[in-house]
């Protein structure tokens, strides 16, 4: 079974009246003429690219064990 949306969407007089026109010279209802050139134009989008890796540093080792509450506390009051 094939579901369809129905939405609504605020465009430009001017673009509406060029989907109209380009929807009768096709052939196809204005649903159809807006679907597929939607589905053109996000097949013809690049790929996302995966976000570069975060940087790393060396910290030079711990100097509190953070799950030890009272020992985080008594470090923190230190300084």
């Amino acid at each position: 079974m094939v579901f369809h949306m129905k939405t609504t969407l605020v465009i430009d007089d001017g673009i509406m009246v060029r989907v109209k026109e380009e929807a009768a010279r096709s052939g196809r209802t204005m649903s159809q003429f807006v679907e597929a050139a939607l589905r053109r134009m996000l097949e013809s989008r690049p790929p996302a690219r995966q976000p570069a890796p975060l940087p790393t540093w060396d910290s030079g080792g711990a100097n509190v064990d953070i799950a030890d509450r009272n020992e985080l506390y008594r470090v923190m009051e230190d300084h």
